[in-house]
């Protein structure tokens, strides 16, 4: 099935530890069908205190006994501001 995956990451990741946030969440589970890196952006209002963060959105195909795993992956890292992860 084909799904959507939209994260606000914290900024004061650097870019290294971003990137291996991002392969260590997505490539784990999934095959990507399309990445877009958004950067740094303002948020309308503050998340969890923060007022910026790292935009990323996927779309990728994934089973769906693996979804189950990346959500529960998404909901404890710390890092991930917030996350919303659609079927396609």
């Amino acid at each position: 099935m084909n799904y959507q995956l939209t994260l606000l990451v914290k900024e004061s990741l650097d870019e290294k530890e971003r990137k291996v946030l991002l392969d260590a969440i997505v490539k784990n589970f999934v095959k990507t069908i399309k990445e877009d890196l958004w950067g740094i952006k303002d948020m309308a209002f503050s998340i969890k205190r923060a007022n910026k963060a790292y935009f990323a959105h996927f779309e990728f195909e994934a089973e769906p006994n693996t979804i189950s795993s990346l959500d529960k992956d998404l909901k404890l890292n710390e890092d991930i501001i917030r996350y919303l992860l659609i079927r396609k």
